[in-house]
């Protein structure tokens, strides 16, 4: 055997019990969110297309960075494919906002359960520029949650802002005297 086989063997053993440990760590954590609902399913017309109304604005590319509880940027919701970090599309449409995620199920947030939305610079792992990131709120059952989107465009997110907010509240103008000097 060679000079540097046990240090390589150790190595190899001290990744793989890591692999192990973050497995069972990410399963304990489904089974302690056992009980968060399952997100909406995304409403179909009679011949099995989406009937989400009309799209208000234009879609933007960009990652879905996970859903968190609310108010607590750390503690990742792992059912349901929810914190899995995914490329995304977002749409926002009369009936609510659509995010379809490459790799992981899409994720509709119906109107009626939008409480909002915000700016941030960071939630679960994924921390960027100051507000940088676009935080959906919402209920997921009766818990209230909050999901992470990161425009590819930095310039979009005011604007991905203002839609989101007009939309969960029922206002056309609902942007602040700093977003909307931000857009000009």
């Amino acid at each position: 055997m060679g000079e540097y086989t046990g240090a390589v063997l150790t190595t190899l053993a001290v990744i793989v019990v890591l692999i192990v440990l973050i497995g069972v760590g990410w399963r304990n954590r489904l089974r302690r969110q056992s009980d968060v609902s399952a997100p909406p399913e995304i409403p179909l017309d009679a011949h099995g297309e989406p009937a989400l109304g009309a799209t208000i604005g234009e879609p933007s590319e960009g990652l879905y960075v996970c859903t968190t509880t609310a108010e607590d940027w750390l503690d990742r919701i792992a059912t349901h494919a929810l914190g899995i970090r995914t490329n995304a599309q977002l749409s926002i449409h009369e009936a609510g906002v659509l995010l379809l995620r490459r790799g992981a199920p899409d994720l509709f947030i119906p109107r009626s359960l939008l409480s909002g939305a915000s700016r941030s610079a960071g939630m679960a792992g994924k921390f960027v520029e100051k507000d940088g990131l676009l935080i959906l709120h919402w209920m997921l059952g009766s818990q209230a949650v909050d999901t992470g989107f990161r425009p590819r465009y930095h310039q979009e997110l005011p604007d991905l802002l203002t839609r989101i907010v007009a939309l969960s509240t029922g206002h056309n103008e609902t942007s602040s005297p700093a977003e909307k000097k931000e857009n000009q």
